[in-house]
């Protein structure tokens, strides 16, 4: 029963997420082997001056050890 939770920087529109729902979905199925109707996604807007401290610190620097893609930028700089 995977759950993937995208969070990501608001301003796209309703369309662009239903897309990512459906390529996300499909690329869970393909990896995981497991079937359209066990898979869910949870997409969460989050402002733009809000991301280092609701996202990146808090679920990218201090929990490194559940991140499988690294960001390749620093909002530190």
């Amino acid at each position: 029963m995977p759950h993937v939770i995208v969070k990501m920087i608001e301003g796209r529109s309703e369309e662009q997420k239903a897309a990512l729902t459906v390529e996300l979905t499909k690329a869970v199925m393909s990896s995981l082997g497991c079937t359209e109707s066990s898979v869910s996604v949870a997409i969460e807007d989050v402002p733009r001056e809000g991301w280092t401290d609701k996202v990146y610190v808090p679920e990218i620097q201090q929990r490194p050890e559940l991140i499988y893609k690294k960001p390749g930028y620093d909002p530190f700089k």
